[in-house]
């Protein structure tokens, strides 16, 4: 398995170079980072701050995801995290609950409501 820092050093240069820009251009347009460093972080002689991890990032509109060698997708990785509702899960029925104040008209519906699409989706 390749290094993580041989990863992280061949997305910023790809990034870099996927825009056609220069090491000492890039280096203008982050806070506190020269072209040597962009050299060093690029070619994994040294392995770049948080800071600077960031400000690819957000130059690039990409994910530390993606950037760490995590995905291969730009946008990063996505959970689609959806847990297993059961209708008799007493923990979530409990949660519901305790969200909803029992003397309100309209939080006595939203609550009806999640109920029933909980139950909806174990159908």
């Amino acid at each position: 398995m390749e290094r993580k820092s041989s990863i992280v050093a061949k997305r910023l240069a790809e990034l870099r170079e996927g825009v056609r820009l220069s090491q000492a251009k890039l280096a203008a347009e982050f806070d506190g980072v020269d072209q040597p460093a962009i050299f060093r972080y690029e070619n994994a002689l040294s392995f770049p701050p948080y800071r600077v991890l960031m400000q690819y990032a957000d130059f690039f509109d990409v994910s530390l995801d993606y950037i760490f060698g995590r995905t291969d997708k730009p946008q990063g990785k996505l959970y689609d995290f959806q847990p297993k509702v059961m209708k008799d899960n007493k923990q979530m029925r409990e949660f519901i609950e305790m969200c909803f104040d029992p003397n309100s008209p309209a939080n006595a519906k939203l609550k009806e409501a999640l109920l029933k699409m909980m139950e909806d989706q174990n159908k």
